[in-house]
């Protein structure tokens, strides 16, 4: 067996899986609901992100669960090319039929993916399952054999996995790699994990398991932000083998939200150097796709969002402000065309000459500059940001003075 030490691999032509769960964990975030014509809007806004899977929903959960799930392998399976659908399915014969049923379409088109899955914990068997570690071990085994009856395509995730013991971790995924299972999910299912521990974690399983190493078999991680530290620990995770990182758009999700598919897919994007890693995802849908999310689920996102929030690139103090108008990488690790925005300069109060002198040679207004930004700074110090009517009426008060409108 290899030590802990063992090298992960990391080829330049490599990329790690996005499973985008904004569907299915993404919707179950409180008021977050959607519609089905909702869903399927999202669906199509997935693929022209080219995420690698969409879990489309629970269809146990409720007949809309259902019908959205099945709307959309229905038209995934027309499309000549389109993610996996894949749908959730707790490890019992009832939900992977469910599952089974609504992603028929898909599953017939070879894009359909059961993703099953049980509680491992000492704290969740004990209290939620009420089952003991040998129940669980069985349940694992039958489950995932009978899931992958019905499609190759099956996900396995160990519920709470960064508080189950390591050997149990190790044994339940020995069995449900033998029983058929070709994607391992390691959640950190309430938020528990640091970089650091979940680094070990899933080296240990990449290093325990020649599968994932030899045979195809993935490791998938799923985080929950609930310590902040969501995207950390899945980029932790890739380091150490993770090929899948399960995350939605904007970071929606229970609690505090996932892992935040613009901040993992660009934070993978700008430092290549470092993780020698790329996704398939067309990165200048990720602001289209965070429009889309954000309308159907009817909540804004926070103005200082990273990628997609309203001030993540938007510049309103002086130096940052001269240094972005004479280059923009001063200022911005990522391209804000890259994720299909625009660079903004923000006028207000903390704003220096050189924006506000670019901005007047925009709006066609020449000027003494000097006499100019003692007016604006009078205004601007009374108001939150200073817009173009504003510059417009600040420089009607310099008619007095040596001024022309071009």
């Amino acid at each position: 067996m290899p030590d802990k030490t063992t090298k992960v691999r990391t080829m330049g032509n490599e990329q790690v899986k996005i499973f985008d769960t904004t569907l299915r964990d993404g919707e179950q975030a409180p008021s977050f609901a959607m519609s089905i014509e909702g869903k399927e809007r999202i669906a199509r806004q997935l693929a022209l992100l080219n995420v690698d899977v969409i879990e489309a929903g629970f269809p146990i959960s409720s007949p809309a669960q259902y019908e959205a799930v099945q709307k959309i392998s229905d038209w995934a399976a027309k499309q000549e090319h389109s993610p996996v659908i894949a749908a959730l399915a707790r490890a019992t014969k009832q939900d992977i039929n469910e599952a089974a049923s609504a992603l028929e379409s898909a599953i017939d088109a070879g894009r359909g993916r059961i993703h099953t899955f049980i509680a491992t914990s000492h704290i969740h068997m004990k209290h939620k399952l009420k089952k003991t570690p040998d129940e669980v071990r069985a349940i694992t085994a039958e489950m995932v054999r009978y899931a992958a009856s019905i499609t190759p395509d099956v996900e396995f995730s160990l519920e709470d996995a960064t508080r189950t013991k390591p050997k149990f971790m190790h044994e339940i995924i020995r069995i449900a790699l033998d029983n058929g299972a070709t994607t391992i999910n390691i959640p950190d299912t309430v938020g528990y994990a640091t970089p650091e521990d979940y680094f070990g974690r899933i080296r240990s399983v990449y290093c325990e398991h020649p599968a994932f190493r030899n045979n195809g078999a993935v490791i998938s991680v799923h985080c929950h932000n609930d310590l902040g530290l969501a995207v950390a620990n899945s980029l932790a995770a890739v380091r150490a083998g993770a090929r899948q990182v399960e995350c939605s758009v904007n970071g929606i999700g229970e609690r505090a939200g996932n892992a935040a598919l613009e901040e993992v897919v660009m934070a993978l994007k700008t430092r290549k150097d470092m993780y020698g890693i790329e996704t398939g995802i067309k990165t200048r849908q990720i602001y289209s796709a965070s429009r889309a999310v954000a309308q159907e689920a009817e909540v804004d996102v926070q103005p200082n969002k990273a990628i997609v929030g309203r001030n993540a690139f938007a510049h309103e103090a002086g130096i940052h402000q001269h240094g972005v108008l004479a280059n923009k990488h001063t200022y911005e690790s990522v391209r804000a065309e890259d994720v299909g925005r625009k660079t903004e300069i923000v006028l207000g109060r903390h704003s220096g000459r050189h924006a506000v002198a670019a901005r007047l040679e925009q709006l066609g207004i020449s000027c003494d500059i000097d006499r100019f930004m003692q007016l604006y700074r009078t205004y601007a110090d009374k108001n939150k940001e200073v817009k173009d009517n504003d510059m417009l009426a600040i420089a009607k008060e310099m008619q007095s003075t040596a001024m022309t409108l071009r």
